[in-house]
């Protein structure tokens, strides 16, 4: 038996469980007694918490759709201008299945995020390869057209959720809406 630094006696081995709370331990650490720690303690749910999560993850957000249009952007100016770049082929890659899938997402609202990136990302490769087909059929095929075909169809997409809204009337209050 021995006496320990947090005033009570028990054997050679103690347990945590036995132990004061983390908020005493750190009192005693930081020499105030009684007193606030100098430092907040590390627990599971502080880090894990839903909302530092959420909220790192909604202020990056705005960060990465200005990467992903900045990046995309330089793929179709480069793709469209003819720049010969070591950068060009991955850009426009990264254009064209971004684009679309991008305008795709914007009008699948109704779905959950996994669905919906699923569904954005089949729906610009088959708009890729719909466009490069009907190219191909019309003996119109060239790198530069099928960018900017590409480019059309995907603010077409875009701006179909602002078109339905526009021209959704509003109802009155006791008719419903057709």
């Amino acid at each position: 038996m021995f006496h320990n630094d947090l005033g009570k006696t028990g054997p050679s081995r103690t347990y945590l469980t036995e132990l004061c709370t983390l908020r005493d331990i750190e009192a005693r650490v930081a020499g105030v007694e009684g007193g606030e720690p100098s430092m907040h303690p590390i627990t599971k749910e502080s880090v894990t918490r839903p909302s530092v999560r959420q909220s790192v993850a909604r202020e990056s957000l705005p960060l990465l759709a200005g990467a992903a249009f900045g990046t995309g952007g330089v793929g179709a100016v480069l793709a469209l201008a003819d720049i010969g770049s070591p950068l060009r082929a991955p850009f426009t890659f990264f254009f064209l299945v971004v684009a679309p899938g991008a305008a795709l997402a914007s009008v699948l609202r109704g779905l959950d995020p996994l669905s919906r990136i699923v569904v954005a990302v089949t729906g610009s490769v088959v708009i890729d390869l719909i466009v490069a087909q009907v190219m191909l059929m019309l003996h119109l095929w060239s790198i530069r057209g099928g960018v900017a075909a590409v480019a059309v169809v995907s603010i077409a997409l875009f701006l179909l959720p602002l078109v339905r809204r526009a021209y959704r009337r509003p109802t009155a209050p006791g008719k419903r809406a057709p």
